[in-house]
């Protein structure tokens, strides 16, 4: 039996939990798009998959149905892959390792993908049914949304009649979203050159830092591990003498960064003086966060013989010249990070941002990857410009790729009426309905699907895009039952 076979609804946890254990990370979904088009064949459903690997699902409707329109319902196959640093999951060749916790569902020492695979879980658990009542279902699974909705921007939707459209990739219930930013990913590449330098290696760590979503929690005002060892570095300047030899935090562009490391080589008899310094320092900055981030850790040590062997592997056996060491700590503390702009008209929502996703280090270059959003498309050209100029000015090349439009506001129309009307009579309580900071799919769709009439929801989902997500249970089983009360009507 299945960690979540008696949990209800048992059909969307069969589901989810099958999914769980397809390898599905961005740029990879080839098998969890395989599964779903099987899915398909065996219970002799239309269905249509392109180069890409993004699936169309079509099923006709119940009888009694027939004459009404259809309805499109989306979300996307692939995840985002974060572990603890003691995780030894492989997540190209490995499924996840599901907890029951309470009311929640959570994945040992990983993300758990419930963004998004609790809206493919539905989605399957609907087009599997033979008792529930509905309309046409049209039935669309995207790839690589978490690295620029490449497979959104790419995919052919002319096959498709429905102009309803259920999104659902959204992590709060009783939330109904109706617009949200749109975004880009930007990079920064610096040429470095190296020497041989005197002294031993040493390491320099931050973790413990709580990350998070780069859209829904970048006004929490969490650490930026890459922010942060980049002062942790420009301080420990003023003590004693170094030099970079690698550099390297984040793991994707739209996560806020966890945990960074540094290999500086110094003198070994500066070590003590050091470690008195970075402890200074940690005690300020956990200070600072000790709201947001209170687990906070900052560690200078000599590094271990797997250690060098490592560093040695990534960025070569010298370390950066002087003159290098500090244009790449410039660039990092003088590199704008974090919310630039809120709304105007909406108080409270993220206009404008940046999230210092990546750095990484090779033997010849030093390279950031920042994801970029805002609700205003002129906004979000000026700061793309901003990090061009910015980067011209430190003589990088620049990069910009993955750009999506915002989705735009249309007012109360039908559809949304129809939920917010449903929800009310289900609960007693009226609905949020509201903008987000985060990128959703439904700005590339409605440019390919004329009156597009489209809401987004889903169940709670706590802490995406970190270790420490989790699943409502009850909420997922309540976001269920409401799905299907919308398709009833």
């Amino acid at each position: 039996m299945g960690v979540l076979s008696n949990l209800e609804p048992k059909e969307v946890f069969r589901f989810f939990e099958e999914i769980c254990g397809i390898p599905h990370a961005s740029y990879k979904e080839k098998q969890i798009s395989d599964y779903c088009v099987n899915f398909a064949k065996e219970r002799g459903l239309s269905v249509s998959q392109d180069e890409l690997g993004n699936v169309i699902i079509v099923k006709e409707a119940t009888p009694g149905y027939e004459n009404r329109e259809p309805i499109i319902i989306q979300g996307h196959l692939d995840m985002v892959c974060e572990k603890e640093s003691n995780c030894d999951i492989d997540f190209d060749t490995e499924g996840l390792r599901l907890l029951v916790d309470g009311d929640w569902i959570k994945a040992d020492g990983t993300t758990l993908g419930g963004d998004d695979g609790i809206a493919v879980a539905m989605g399957l658990a609907i087009l599997d049914s033979k008792t529930i009542r509905h309309p046409r279902l049209e039935v669309v699974f995207t790839v690589s949304e978490e690295v620029g909705m490449e497979g959104a921007n790419a995919i052919d939707l002319s096959s498709l009649r429905g102009h309803r459209f259920l999104n659902l990739d959204s992590e709060k219930e009783g939330e109904f979203l109706v617009s949200c930013a749109g975004g880009a990913h930007a990079a920064i590449e610096m040429p470095v050159q190296r020497e041989a330098v005197k002294g031993s290696l040493m390491k320099l760590s931050v973790a413990g830092l709580l990350g998070g979503h780069s859209g829904d929690e970048i006004d929490k005002q969490r650490a930026n591990a890459d922010k942060t060892i980049a002062r942790v570095l420009d301080l420990l300047e003023a003590s004693v003498s170094f030099r970079l030899a690698d550099l390297s935090g984040g793991l994707k562009d739209n996560a806020i960064p966890r945990e960074s490391t540094a290999y500086i080589v110094m003198d070994d008899s500066d070590l003590n003086k050091a470690q008195a310094a970075v402890a200074s320092i940690e005690t300020a900055i956990r200070g600072e966060y000790s709201v947001s981030d209170p687990d906070l850790k900052i560690v200078l040590e000599k590094a271990s013989a797997e250690d060098v062997k490592d560093c040695e592997k990534r960025a070569g056996a010298f370390a950066l010249t002087g003159e290098d060491t500090a244009r790449v700590l410039d660039l990092l503390n003088m590199t704008p990070n974090g919310v630039q702009r809120m709304c105007m008209d909406m108080p409270g929502l993220v206009e404008t941002s940046l999230n210092l996703g990546i750095m990484t280090m090779d033997k010849e270059h030093f390279t950031v990857h920042y994801s970029v959003r805002s609700s205003v498309k002129s906004c979000k050209e000026q700061l793309l410009r901003q990090l061009r100029i910015f980067a011209d000015r430190f003589g990088c090349s620049y990069q910009v790729s993955g750009d999506y439009p915002a989705w735009e506001y249309k007012g109360k129309t039908p559809f949304l009426n129809l939920i917010v009307e449903t929800y009310k009579e289900r609960t007693g309580k009226e609905p949020v309905v509201r903008s987000i900071h985060a990128g959703l799919e439904c700005g590339l769709i409605s440019q390919k699907i004329k009156d597009l009439d489209a809401v987004s929801m889903g169940p709670d989902i706590l802490d995406i895009h970190t270790p420490k997500e989790r699943l409502g249970i009850s909420s997922t089983k309540r976001v269920w039952e409401f799905v299907l009360d919308i398709l009833a009507k």
